[in-house]
This record gives C-alpha cells, sequence and structure tokens, in this order.
C-alpha cells in the first residue's frame, strides 16, 4: 500500500505546480507514492481522488497512516474530509509559501492540518504547527547551463544575439509593465537583444495585456518585445539555457521560483524586493535586487551586469553554484522528509 499521497488539484501548470513536481521526482526514489489530480511533468501518472481514498482505507504496512501532501486550499479541503469524515488513516501536511496573512478560510483550513512546513521564515510567522522551515528548491538536473549559450539562443528561433525574459502569469501583480517598461529602456541600448514575456493573461486581464502590446507598439519595439504566450513545462529548461538574463519584477510574491531556475541553468537575475529573491542573489553574487516598481532601477541593474562581460560571466557560475549547493530539490526533499518521519514516530 502506498504511504505518501501528494495531491495536484490544478490542470493549470503553476509556480506551485512546479515546486511540487521537483520534490516528487526526488520522493519516488524513496517512496511508495501517488500523485493524486492532475499531471506533472516527470512524475508518475497521477490517480483520481476517489482512488486515493480507496487506497487509504487500510494503514500502509508497517506505518499507521499514509501522509497525504497538499498545496491549495481544495486540497486541504478534500484531504480534511477524508481524514475527518470518512476516517481514512491519514495525516496531512501542508506547505505554507505565503509571506502575508492568509484569509479567514484558508486559515481555519490550516488549522485542521497535522503539519506544516514553511518555505522561509516570513512565512512561518503567519501559520502554526510550522515542523520545519524547509525553502523551494530547483530540479538541478533538469535546469542545466548550456555548453554555448549563443547556440542555445539560436536554437530558440527568436532572433537577435541575446535573449532576456520575464515569466509568469501576465497582471499587475507581476509587474509586467515593470517588465515592459525596463525593456522599453534597455533594448534601445542592445540592438542585438531580445525580450520575452513568457506567460498567459488570464481573462480578467486582457485589456492589462492590449495596454501591454500598445506600450511595446509606442516604443517602435513590437519586434523585439515578444509575446510567445505560456510555454509547456517540458520546454521551459531549453528557453532558460539560452537566456543571459531573467528579470522577475513582481509586487508580491510567495517564494519565486524563475530566478532560480535561471540559477540553476547558469543565468543571472534582477528581481524585485519580493518573495526569497534577496536570499537567491547571495548578496548580489547571483542576482540583484531593486525596488518595487522601479523600472529604473531594473534598468541600471540589468545594463550594470550585461555590459560587463566578465561579472556576468562569474554570476552565472555563482548563480549555478549556488543552486546547486543551497536550494537544490533534493534539499528540499530531505527537509520534508524529516517532517514526514517526524510524524511517522508520532
Amino acid at each position: 500500500m502506498a504511504e505518501l499521497f501528494v495531491t495536484n488539484f490544478n490542470k493549470n501548470f503553476t509556480g506551485v505546480s512546479a515546486t511540487a513536481a521537483n520534490v516528487i521526482r526526488q520522493q519516488i526514489k524513496h517512496h511508495d507514492l501517488h500523485l493524486v489530480g492532475y499531471p506533472l511533468p516527470g512524475c508518475p501518472d497521477p490517480i483520481t481522488l476517489t482512488q486515493a481514498r480507496l487506497l487509504c482505507k487500510q494503514p500502509p504496512q508497517g506505518r499507521d497512516f499514509a501522509i497525504w501532501h497538499v498545496r491549495r486550499n481544495p486540497e486541504m479541503r478534500a484531504a480534511i474530509w477524508s481524514r475527518d469524515v470518512l476516517k481514512l488513516p491519514i495525516r496531512i501536511v501542508f506547505t505554507s509559501a505565503a509571506q502575508r496573512l492568509h484569509s479567514t478560510y484558508p486559515r481555519w483550513l490550516i488549522r485542521q492540518m497535522d503539519a506544516i512546513v514553511a518555505t522561509t521564515d516570513i512565512a512561518a510567522r503567519y501559520v502554526a504547527k510550522v515542523r520545519a522551515v524547509v525553502p523551494h528548491g530547483v530540479d538541478t538536473d533538469l535546469f542545466t547551463p548550456a555548453q554555448n549559450r549563443a547556440s542555445a539562443w539560436a536554437e530558440l528561433g527568436y532572433g537577435g544575439d541575446i535573449g532576456l525574459a520575464t515569466i509568469g502569469r501576465i497582471r499587475p501583480e507581476k509587474g509586467t509593465e515593470v517588465f515592459v517598461e525596463t525593456m522599453a529602456n534597455l533594448l534601445p541600448k542592445f540592438p542585438q537583444a531580445r525580450a520575452l514575456v513568457i506567460g498567459r493573461a488570464g481573462r480578467e486581464h486582457q485589456k492589462f495585456l492590449t495596454s501591454l502590446h500598445a506600450r511595446v507598439a509606442a516604443a517602435g519595439l513590437s519586434d523585439r518585445i515578444l509575446f510567445p504566450g505560456e510555454i509547456p513545462a517540458a520546454k521551459l529548461p531549453q528557453l532558460m539555457r539560452g537566456l543571459s538574463l531573467v528579470l522577475q519584477l513582481p509586487r508580491y510574491e510567495g517564494y519565486g521560483m524563475v530566478p532560480l531556475e535561471g540559477m540553476a541553468s547558469g543565468v543571472p537575475f534582477v528581481g524585485t524586493k519580493a518573495g526569497y529573491y534577496e536570499a537567491f542573489s547571495a548578496q548580489g553574487n547571483a542576482g540583484t535586487t531593486v525596488s518595487v516598481g522601479a523600472a529604473d532601477q531594473a534598468t541600471e541593474a540589468a545594463l550594470s551586469i550585461l555590459n560587463d562581460p566578465l561579472r556576468h560571466a562569474r554570476m552565472s557560475q555563482a548563480a549555478r553554484d549556488i543552486a546547486l549547493h543551497g536550494f537544490s530539490a533534493a534539499s528540499e526533499s530531505a527537509g520534508i522528509e524529516s517532517v514526514y518521519q517526524d510524524l511517522w514516530r508520532s
């Protein structure tokens, strides 16, 4: 009988999905594990919630209960129902990344958890029952540096000699317009550069997306600031290997995996003072952080990196080393494993 069930109830591939997939690919080496819900890249084929509940009618061999690891409100709700109403022998672990107070209903759900893993010390302040603080990690076997960055970029087919990108949902909270403004400032100084806005805008943000296209057109940069849409997760490592710089400029970020994925690929970053970006930067060795909404600061930071090839090379190497030794998925999996073992022992 399986002893570990990891839920993924969101059909879209989000930052939460990425972090779950990174850990699952490590956990399947050590556990009889089932993914429940929607598929994730490189992970076992998922089963349904009904199937998971059927498999949990009896505890796994040698254990008093199975563990369900959840990361979203609907997943917490389903797990609570399974444990408290259906009386299945399970315990629930929740990963909390939010660096702000949850609203009333999520707070109630979180209080019902058996154990909580916080991703940062700040996130841990807003929840109880924290068993460990375990930063998210990146899959350093999947995200690797290119042998030749110029060739890797050319293979992507976007034109130009170097690539810059922001990756994530297109919306004001993610600071997408700050990236566009930064690129409008920067690209005239780098005629060989192309900038990518990777991601999609939800229905409620279509007007926002239209305004971005208008801003790009007004700057005469429609052929250089490109909107390729959402890229499948399986193709993201190839994209990362071709980039010269990642710029993530959100107003709010719970954690933020994109800079880490870039770092593991040997790509420095410019980010705002949000999420865990300052920790990733390692005092400026792997990236630079700027004030929220400050396109002028982001432009200056990007220029200082791109205009200095030796500094860029040093940051690229440091970025890879910091991701490998400080923020790997293997390290995250080990930290979470200690929480599971504490639960099973108790």
